[in-house]
């Protein structure tokens, strides 16, 4: 049986993550606090917002950017898109 957390971003029960994506008490937040669903909409909002705006991983002002935008996503606050991106038509 998997194991299940009130998720913040979409304020329900639902399926954990299943190790911490980080160490320390940041990846023990995320552990204890986000879903396996949000975590993976984050992942590829992060790869979209990466891609879109060609940010430079190694740059600590890109970490930070994206660790800032990582708190509003799972808050449910306004967080950055990336402007004109259209998604591919299924």
């Amino acid at each position: 049986m998997s194991r299940t957390v009130f998720c913040r971003k979409y304020q329900k029960e639902m399926e954990g993550l299943p190790a911490p994506p980080y160490p320390g008490p940041r990846g023990k937040d995320i552990f204890e606090h986000v879903s396996r669903q949000a975590w993976q909409d984050w992942l590829k909002h992060q790869t979209l917002l990466i891609n879109e705006k060609r940010l430079n991983l190694m740059d600590p002002s890109t970490q930070t950017f994206l660790q800032g935008e990582f708190d509003k996503f799972i808050a449910g606050e306004e967080y950055e898109k990336a402007e004109g991106y259209v998604p591919p038509k299924p």
